[in-house]
Protein backbone atom coordinates (compact mmCIF):
# COMPACT_ATOMS: atom_id res chain seq x y z
CA UNK A 1 0.00 0.00 0.00
CA UNK A 2 1.21 3.19 -1.05
CA UNK A 3 2.35 5.81 1.79
CA UNK A 4 -0.25 8.45 2.72
CA UNK A 5 -0.52 10.89 4.79
CA UNK A 6 -3.83 11.40 6.98
CA UNK A 7 -4.06 15.38 7.29
CA UNK A 8 -6.87 17.30 9.34
CA UNK A 9 -8.65 20.54 7.86
CA UNK A 10 -10.15 22.85 9.96
CA UNK A 11 -13.68 22.79 9.28
CA UNK A 12 -15.51 25.70 9.87
CA UNK A 13 -13.93 29.89 9.99
CA UNK A 14 -10.62 28.77 9.18
CA UNK A 15 -11.47 25.92 6.27
CA UNK A 16 -11.87 28.76 3.12
CA UNK A 17 -8.60 30.50 4.60
CA UNK A 18 -6.58 27.02 4.91
CA UNK A 19 -7.69 25.75 1.36
CA UNK A 20 -6.72 28.84 0.15
CA UNK A 21 -3.29 28.86 1.97
CA UNK A 22 -2.48 25.30 0.76
CA UNK A 23 -3.62 26.75 -3.20
CA UNK A 24 -1.02 29.40 -2.89
CA UNK A 25 1.39 26.66 -1.47
CA UNK A 26 0.54 24.10 -4.70
CA UNK A 27 -1.89 21.93 -3.18
CA UNK A 28 -5.64 21.94 -4.45
CA UNK A 29 -7.70 20.59 -2.26
CA UNK A 30 -11.92 20.37 -3.32
CA UNK A 31 -14.69 20.69 -0.84
CA UNK A 32 -18.11 20.17 -1.87
CA UNK A 33 -19.58 21.16 1.36
CA UNK A 34 -21.38 17.73 1.83
CA UNK A 35 -18.27 15.65 1.90
CA UNK A 36 -16.52 15.20 5.31
CA UNK A 37 -13.45 14.27 2.87
CA UNK A 38 -12.27 16.74 0.59
CA UNK A 39 -9.83 15.50 -2.81
CA UNK A 40 -6.38 16.68 -2.88
CA UNK A 41 -4.45 16.55 -5.99
CA UNK A 42 -1.62 14.95 -4.21
CA UNK A 43 -2.29 10.79 -4.36
CA UNK A 44 0.49 11.19 -0.51
CA UNK A 45 -2.12 13.17 0.70
CA UNK A 46 -5.64 12.21 2.51
CA UNK A 47 -8.27 14.89 3.77
CA UNK A 48 -10.35 15.17 6.49
CA UNK A 49 -12.72 18.64 7.67
CA UNK A 50 -12.68 18.15 11.30
CA UNK A 51 -13.14 21.03 13.57
CA UNK A 52 -10.45 22.89 15.36
CA UNK A 53 -11.28 22.38 18.48
CA UNK A 54 -11.33 18.64 18.12
CA UNK A 55 -8.06 18.58 16.03
CA UNK A 56 -5.35 18.09 18.89
CA UNK A 57 -7.54 14.84 20.00
CA UNK A 58 -7.49 12.86 17.04
CA UNK A 59 -4.32 13.83 15.89
CA UNK A 60 -3.30 12.71 19.27
CA UNK A 61 -5.42 9.01 18.95
CA UNK A 62 -3.51 8.97 16.45
CA UNK A 63 -6.74 8.80 13.51
CA UNK A 64 -5.12 12.00 11.46
CA UNK A 65 -1.40 11.92 10.94
CA UNK A 66 -1.05 15.55 11.89
CA UNK A 67 -3.93 18.72 10.93
CA UNK A 68 -4.23 22.34 10.94
CA UNK A 69 -5.27 24.27 14.10
CA UNK A 70 -5.05 27.03 16.66
CA UNK A 71 -2.49 26.89 19.23
CA UNK A 72 -5.59 27.61 21.71
CA UNK A 73 -7.30 24.14 20.97
CA UNK A 74 -4.38 22.38 21.69
CA UNK A 75 -3.50 24.45 25.13
CA UNK A 76 -7.04 23.78 25.91
CA UNK A 77 -7.10 20.08 25.42
CA UNK A 78 -4.30 19.70 27.25
CA UNK A 79 -3.14 17.04 24.96
CA UNK A 80 0.44 15.97 24.08
CA UNK A 81 1.10 16.83 19.88
CA UNK A 82 3.51 18.26 18.49
CA UNK A 83 3.38 22.00 16.69
CA UNK A 84 5.47 21.01 13.57
CA UNK A 85 5.19 25.18 12.82
CA UNK A 86 2.96 27.83 12.93
CA UNK A 87 1.58 29.45 10.25
CA UNK A 88 -0.15 33.04 10.93
CA UNK A 89 -3.15 33.30 9.20
CA UNK A 90 -6.42 34.16 10.51
CA UNK A 91 -10.49 34.04 8.84
CA UNK A 92 -10.17 38.01 8.27
CA UNK A 93 -5.98 38.29 8.37
CA UNK A 94 -2.55 37.36 8.77
CA UNK A 95 -2.45 38.01 12.15
CA UNK A 96 -2.29 36.18 15.63
CA UNK A 97 -5.65 36.15 17.17
CA UNK A 98 -6.07 36.60 20.73
CA UNK A 99 -8.94 35.45 23.61
CA UNK A 100 -10.01 38.66 25.70
CA UNK A 101 -11.60 39.39 28.77
CA UNK A 102 -14.42 41.57 27.92
CA UNK A 103 -17.14 43.48 30.42
CA UNK A 104 -20.26 45.56 29.65
CA UNK A 105 -19.18 49.25 28.83
CA UNK A 106 -20.42 51.19 32.20
CA UNK A 107 -20.19 47.81 34.33
CA UNK A 108 -17.57 49.25 36.16
CA UNK A 109 -15.26 46.26 36.16
CA UNK A 110 -11.81 47.28 35.26
CA UNK A 111 -9.60 44.19 35.86
CA UNK A 112 -9.60 40.42 36.70
CA UNK A 113 -9.77 40.89 40.12
CA UNK A 114 -13.07 42.96 39.87
CA UNK A 115 -15.08 39.74 38.85
CA UNK A 116 -14.92 37.88 42.06
CA UNK A 117 -17.55 35.42 42.68
CA UNK A 118 -18.94 36.42 38.82
CA UNK A 119 -19.80 34.33 36.05
CA UNK A 120 -17.89 34.24 33.16
CA UNK A 121 -19.24 32.47 30.12
CA UNK A 122 -16.68 31.29 27.49
CA UNK A 123 -16.19 28.39 25.00
CA UNK A 124 -12.20 27.95 26.18
CA UNK A 125 -13.16 26.76 29.53
CA UNK A 126 -10.13 25.05 30.99
CA UNK A 127 -7.65 27.97 29.36
CA UNK A 128 -10.04 30.32 31.49
CA UNK A 129 -10.49 28.37 34.66
CA UNK A 130 -6.19 28.58 34.64
CA UNK A 131 -6.53 32.38 34.11
CA UNK A 132 -8.48 33.34 36.72
CA UNK A 133 -6.70 30.27 39.14
CA UNK A 134 -3.29 32.05 38.83
CA UNK A 135 -4.65 35.48 40.00
CA UNK A 136 -6.44 33.87 42.90
CA UNK A 137 -9.80 34.89 41.44
CA UNK A 138 -12.79 32.72 41.85
CA UNK A 139 -15.14 33.01 39.37
CA UNK A 140 -17.94 30.37 37.66
CA UNK A 141 -16.94 29.61 34.14
CA UNK A 142 -19.64 28.13 31.96
CA UNK A 143 -19.11 27.10 28.61
CA UNK A 144 -20.74 28.86 25.89
CA UNK A 145 -22.24 27.00 22.91
CA UNK A 146 -21.79 30.35 20.60
CA UNK A 147 -22.96 33.96 20.37
CA UNK A 148 -21.38 34.35 23.71
CA UNK A 149 -20.95 38.44 22.62
CA UNK A 150 -24.57 39.02 23.50
CA UNK A 151 -24.80 36.81 26.72
CA UNK A 152 -23.73 39.51 29.29
CA UNK A 153 -24.98 41.33 31.27
CA UNK A 154 -27.94 39.03 31.44
CA UNK A 155 -26.60 35.24 31.27
CA UNK A 156 -23.07 36.15 32.49
CA UNK A 157 -21.04 38.73 34.15
CA UNK A 158 -17.91 38.62 31.76
CA UNK A 159 -16.91 36.52 28.79
CA UNK A 160 -13.74 35.39 27.62
CA UNK A 161 -13.74 35.78 23.77
CA UNK A 162 -11.76 35.20 20.58
CA UNK A 163 -11.26 38.56 18.23
CA UNK A 164 -9.44 39.87 15.19
CA UNK A 165 -10.14 42.76 15.27
CA UNK A 166 -12.09 43.98 18.21
CA UNK A 167 -15.56 45.01 16.20
CA UNK A 168 -17.86 42.38 17.39
CA UNK A 169 -17.27 43.11 20.68
CA UNK A 170 -17.61 46.59 20.45
CA UNK A 171 -20.85 46.10 18.41
CA UNK A 172 -21.89 44.69 21.56
CA UNK A 173 -20.88 47.14 24.08
CA UNK A 174 -18.07 45.12 25.34
CA UNK A 175 -15.05 46.87 26.15
CA UNK A 176 -11.60 44.48 26.50
CA UNK A 177 -10.15 44.35 30.13
CA UNK A 178 -7.45 41.68 29.41
CA UNK A 179 -5.97 39.66 26.89
CA UNK A 180 -6.01 36.08 28.15
CA UNK A 181 -4.15 33.98 25.14
CA UNK A 182 -2.90 34.86 21.89
CA UNK A 183 -3.11 32.44 19.39
CA UNK A 184 -2.46 31.10 15.73
CA UNK A 185 -2.82 28.43 13.52
CA UNK A 186 -0.26 24.98 13.74
CA UNK A 187 0.82 22.40 11.54
CA UNK A 188 0.68 19.84 14.83
CA UNK A 189 1.40 15.88 14.64
CA UNK A 190 1.59 13.12 16.87
CA UNK A 191 4.52 11.19 18.12
CA UNK A 192 4.21 8.55 15.91
CA UNK A 193 3.91 10.58 12.86
CA UNK A 194 7.31 12.46 13.41
CA UNK A 195 8.96 8.70 14.12
CA UNK A 196 7.57 7.60 10.83
CA UNK A 197 10.59 8.90 8.55
CA UNK A 198 8.33 9.23 5.13
CA UNK A 199 5.54 10.88 6.92
CA UNK A 200 8.29 13.06 8.93
CA UNK A 201 9.45 14.11 4.94
CA UNK A 202 6.44 14.95 3.76
CA UNK A 203 5.18 16.74 6.56
CA UNK A 204 8.48 19.17 6.54
CA UNK A 205 7.61 19.32 3.01
CA UNK A 206 4.50 20.23 3.70
CA UNK A 207 5.59 22.80 6.46
CA UNK A 208 8.05 24.21 4.33
CA UNK A 209 5.78 25.03 1.55
CA UNK A 210 2.79 26.53 3.50
CA UNK A 211 5.66 28.81 5.06
CA UNK A 212 7.01 30.09 2.01
CA UNK A 213 3.27 31.37 1.17
CA UNK A 214 2.58 32.90 4.19
CA UNK A 215 5.32 34.61 3.62
CA UNK A 216 5.42 35.84 0.39
CA UNK A 217 2.13 37.24 1.33
CA UNK A 218 3.23 40.19 2.57
CA UNK A 219 6.18 40.84 0.26
CA UNK A 220 6.30 41.89 -3.30
CA UNK A 221 9.41 41.55 -5.89
CA UNK A 222 10.96 44.30 -7.76
CA UNK A 223 12.99 44.14 -11.40
CA UNK A 224 14.66 47.21 -12.47
CA UNK A 225 17.16 48.32 -14.93
CA UNK A 226 19.84 51.31 -14.03
CA UNK A 227 23.42 52.22 -14.98
CA UNK A 228 26.43 50.60 -13.69
CA UNK A 229 27.13 54.34 -12.59
CA UNK A 230 23.81 54.52 -11.01
CA UNK A 231 24.04 51.10 -9.17
CA UNK A 232 25.36 52.09 -5.73
CA UNK A 233 23.02 55.31 -5.45
CA UNK A 234 20.00 52.49 -6.04
CA UNK A 235 21.00 49.78 -4.23
CA UNK A 236 21.36 52.17 -1.06
CA UNK A 237 17.81 52.23 -1.22
CA UNK A 238 16.47 49.12 -1.13
CA UNK A 239 15.59 46.85 1.61
CA UNK A 240 16.44 43.81 0.50
CA UNK A 241 15.44 40.08 2.18
CA UNK A 242 18.67 39.24 1.54
CA UNK A 243 21.47 40.62 -1.05
CA UNK A 244 19.63 41.76 -4.11
CA UNK A 245 20.49 40.20 -7.64
CA UNK A 246 22.29 41.85 -10.01
CA UNK A 247 22.98 40.52 -13.55
CA UNK A 248 24.47 41.83 -16.76
CA UNK A 249 22.46 43.43 -19.50
CA UNK A 250 23.39 43.15 -23.02
CA UNK A 251 24.54 46.69 -23.02
CA UNK A 252 27.55 46.25 -20.55
CA UNK A 253 26.53 49.65 -19.30
CA UNK A 254 23.24 48.53 -17.87
CA UNK A 255 22.88 45.82 -15.45
CA UNK A 256 19.06 44.32 -14.15
CA UNK A 257 18.24 44.28 -10.55
CA UNK A 258 15.45 41.76 -8.96
CA UNK A 259 14.95 41.71 -5.01
CA UNK A 260 12.00 41.35 -2.50
CA UNK A 261 11.03 44.22 -0.66
CA UNK A 262 7.69 44.32 1.78
CA UNK A 263 4.40 45.07 0.31
CA UNK A 264 3.65 47.94 2.73
CA UNK A 265 7.35 49.84 1.44
CA UNK A 266 7.24 49.28 -2.24
CA UNK A 267 5.02 52.33 -2.27
CA UNK A 268 7.76 54.41 -0.94
CA UNK A 269 11.06 52.99 -2.48
CA UNK A 270 9.84 52.94 -5.93
CA UNK A 271 9.56 56.49 -6.28
CA UNK A 272 13.06 56.61 -4.30
CA UNK A 273 14.34 54.53 -7.01
CA UNK A 274 13.13 56.30 -9.67
CA UNK A 275 14.84 59.50 -7.95
CA UNK A 276 18.33 57.39 -8.13
CA UNK A 277 17.78 56.52 -11.99
CA UNK A 278 16.86 53.19 -12.12
CA UNK A 279 14.28 52.41 -15.17
CA UNK A 280 12.00 49.82 -15.79
CA UNK A 281 10.34 49.06 -12.72
CA UNK A 282 8.38 46.41 -12.28
CA UNK A 283 6.19 45.01 -9.36
CA UNK A 284 5.48 41.82 -8.80
CA UNK A 285 3.65 39.25 -6.70
CA UNK A 286 4.86 36.53 -4.97
CA UNK A 287 3.61 33.00 -4.58
CA UNK A 288 5.98 31.28 -2.24
CA UNK A 289 8.95 32.97 -0.16
CA UNK A 290 11.27 30.06 1.09
CA UNK A 291 14.36 30.91 2.88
Amino acid sequence: MANKLRLGIPKGSLQDATIALFKRAGWNIYADGRSYFPSIDDPEIECMLIRAQEMARYVDHGVLDAGLTGIDWVVESGLDVTSVTALTYAKQSRRKVCWVLAVPEGSGFEKAEDLEGKIIATELVEVTKRYFAAKGVNVKVEFSWGATEVKPPMLADAIVEVTETGSSLKANHLKIIDTVLESETNLIAGKATLADPWKREKLDQIAMMLRGAIDAQSQVGLMLNVRRADLEAVLAVLPALNSPTVSQLSDSEWVAVNTIVEEGVARDVIPRLKAAKASGIVEYPLNKVVL
